[in-house]
């Protein structure tokens, strides 16, 4: 239930930001599930395997090829789902660095109602 529960709002986050962001589209909040599945298993499997190997230029740019890397896994989605739109590489950093934040806002929110209970 809470896999459920953390993809529909991963699903939200990505359907909120492709309202405010001009640069990346989603057709349906059926099509931002999808990119929410997709980019989940593409950080489980892709995003290990990138990061090692690209160790060394994330150690000399102190973490920061990280969002480059992050970047490449929204434009790997991005061509694999129909309906879903990045404009160019500087709108997925962009959109890399708000979904992370909007999930976290939104988890925390999930956490906070479940203290309250």
């Amino acid at each position: 239930m809470k896999l459920i529960i953390r993809l529909l709002l991963n699903a939200l986050a990505v359907i909120i930001l492709a309202y405010a962001l001009p640069g990346v589209g989603v057709d349906s909040f059926v099509t931002a599930l999808i990119v929410a599945i997709v980019l989940g298993v593409l950080n489980f499997l892709v995003k290990p395997l990138l990061v090692i190997l690209t160790l060394p230029i994330t150690i000399i740019t102190l973490g920061l090829f990280l969002l480059i890397i992050n970047a490449i896994i929204i434009l790997i989605a991005a061509n694999f789902i129909s309906g879903f739109q990045v404009d160019g590489v500087l709108w997925a950093i962009i959109f890399s660095i708000l979904l992370s934040i909007l999930q976290s806002i939104l988890h925390s929110l999930l956490k906070e109602d479940k203290k309250k209970s």
